[in-house]
């Protein structure tokens, strides 16, 4: 009989955490998953006989010895406070650098984990004015420095890892399969529909309505056209390819040692007319000081309701395109979705959703 997997997840309340844990709970292979979040736990858990649930924070030191006693085979590191926190990042900073760390110590020191899952980001590559549309970044382009505290974070938490497993390697310690995913903007029917969440996809479509706050309906206001930079860009991957990769790297036997992946499509990324065209409006270019300053003064009068914290202007008026060839040059990988079918279809396991 094929050995069941037992898997621990961190942000299991989270778009990416749950969706993973929902859906390789069907899998016959897997015996159990862990799910650890600060956030309250998903209304469809408790009925799931495959899902452990620990509410705790990364950082907090307090979930340690219950997931250790399951001997999990495979750790995903998706949790992370994405929103930056008003006033507060010390906090935040804990929770996401300080956190990751605690989870990678974790991994490295429990003899059961096999493989780290690590969820990095491909906004670290840094949003620049010497970007270009016509560049796309591969994995062997160095992050950039950037006052962007969320891709910041991110990129200090990669160079933690790097650290982690060089000096387990040195030591000769206990060193499981590491796994870099570096994703372009993930999207699909599950988080169009069956999350609310505020982000540019649900504010330039119109999703904010009706949600019973000023704040997010001045935003649709603001957005009855599409403002766009000259260089607009956004890729996207579809939460079934996101799904799919993870599972490739958990539950597949790749021999891997310390690999890293941009998970972004193939083919054309969204440009601003096709973005326009997605959400049926009309496109109004702007000039990248504008949105600087319409960021700033969202960031501050709303006191971090609206994400449009320093630096964040700059994903919307500089490109990072990146090149995510190499999953499939080096695992056969084939992604199912192009960047715009990710964005604007509403096919995938999630599809009822859409029909809501």
């Amino acid at each position: 009989m094929e050995k069941q997997l037992t898997l621990f997840i961190t942000g299991g309340a989270g778009y990416v955490g749950a969706m993973l844990a929902e859906q390789f709970s069907k899998r016959p292979d897997v015996k159990e998953i862990i799910c650890l979040d600060k956030e309250a736990e998903p209304d469809i858990f408790p009925a799931n006989p495959k899902i452990t649930w620990i509410s705790a924070n990364t950082s907090d030191g307090t979930w340690q010895e219950k997931v250790a006693a399951k001997n999990p085979d495979v750790v995903v590191h998706t949790a992370w406070q994405i929103r930056e926190m008003y006033g507060d990042q010390k906090t935040e900073w804990k929770w996401n650098v300080d956190g990751s760390q605690d989870v990678f110590n974790f991994s490295f020191s429990t003899p059961s984990v096999k493989k780290l899952v690590y969820f990095s980001t491909v906004s670290s590559y840094g949003a620049f004015p010497d970007n270009t549309i016509d560049h796309f970044f591969t994995e062997e382009e160095p992050f950039r420095v950037s006052e962007y505290l969320y891709a910041e974070e991110k990129r200090i938490v990669e160079e933690n890892l790097e650290k982690t497993y060089k000096e387990a390697k040195e030591k000769g310690g206990h060193i499981p399969e590491i796994y870099i995913l570096r994703p372009a903007a993930i999207t699909g029917p599950r988080g169009r529909y069956a999350r609310i969440r505020f982000g540019l996809q649900s504010a330039l479509s119109g999703s904010l309505k009706g949600q019973k706050s000023f704040i997010y309906d001045l935003i649709s206001l603001m957005v009855s056209w599409v403002p766009v930079t000259p260089k607009w860009l956004r890729q996207y991957i579809h939460e079934d390819d996101i799904t799919d990769i993870v599972a490739l790297f958990s539950f597949s036997d790749l021999k891997g040692d310390y690999e890293i992946f941009n998970t972004a499509p193939a083919g054309p990324a969204v440009l601003g007319p096709d973005m326009a065209r997605a959400v049926g409006k009309r496109m109004l270019p702007i000039q990248p000081w504008m949105a600087r300053l319409a960021f700033f003064w969202m960031w501050h009068l709303t006191r971090g309701r609206v994400p449009t914290s320093a630096g964040s202007w700059r994903g919307y008026s500089y490109p990072i395109a990146v090149d995510g060839s190499k999953l499939t040059k080096q695992y056969g990988y084939q992604y199912k979705y192009e960047s715009t079918e990710a964005f604007v279809k509403n096919t995938g396991r999630y599809e009822a959703d859409a029909l809501k």
